[in-house]
């Protein structure tokens, strides 16, 4: 079973996809993860890879498919693989589907998690962190109980991800929107897409998601 898990940045894919991976037995590619792994064991594609960016370039398309034409190539793939963070243009898509069809395999589902991006926003840009251990926090829904000490160590320091303030979330939903969501009608005329609701409690994601893929499963 080959899924690919589309959505915004922020709405849940790498959640969603680590709790499918365990509960099927499927591998997860992140391909952000999957390059930076490349690079930092000075693999061929790695240091062609590195090449580029060190140029200022973006990593072709090709190279990015070799990658996860070698990862899906490995043992713990046999079971099926969830892409995550790709594709995100139609070429990556097309680049993607002729890989696959080489290799004699398919995708069975590509799920779009569907959000409301101001309800996005709030949700992204309310997070912070302790700044000692890493435990997670919220504005809105999960505040310390008491103010400016953390519940899990006691510090009594707090940060933010630069990517997690408003404007910066704002303009990565307009890329994506820009971007990748051109791709629902390509998957769409292919049969392969169906839309879930991201906003959902995390379980309920998961649940909509499994009963899509139980006849399969």
């Amino acid at each position: 079973m080959n899924l690919i898990l589309l959505g915004p940045p922020g709405a849940g894919k790498g959640t969603q996809a680590r709790m499918l991976q365990e509960h099927f037995g499927l591998m997860q590619i992140a391909t952000g993860d999957m390059l930076r792994e490349h690079i930092k064991h000075h693999t061929d594609l790695g240091q062609l890879a590195q090449n580029y960016m060190n140029q200022g370039q973006l990593v072709p398309d090709l190279v990015v498919i070799q990658m996860i034409e070698h990862r899906i190539s490995e043992a713990d793939a046999n079971n099926g693989f969830i892409l995550d963070g790709f594709p995100r243009t139609v070429p990556q898509a097309e680049s993607l589907d002729k890989m696959l069809a080489r290799r004699k395999l398919k995708l069975d589902h590509v799920i779009e998690m569907r959000v409301d991006e101001d309800a996005l926003v709030e949700r992204i840009a309310g997070r912070f962190s302790c700044a000692a251990c890493g435990e997670g926090y919220h504005d809105k829904f999960k505040k310390p109980a008491r103010e400016g000490v953390c519940d899990k160590c006691g510090f009594g320091q707090f940060v933010r991800r630069d990517d997690d303030r408003a404007d910066t979330v704002r303009k990565r939903l307009a890329a994506y929107r820009e971007q990748t969501a051109p791709i629902l009608p390509y998957y769409q005329a292919k049969g392969k897409l169906t839309s879930i609701d991201g906003m959902a409690e995390i379980d309920v994601v998961q649940t909509q998601i499994r009963q899509l893929l139980r006849p399969q499963a």
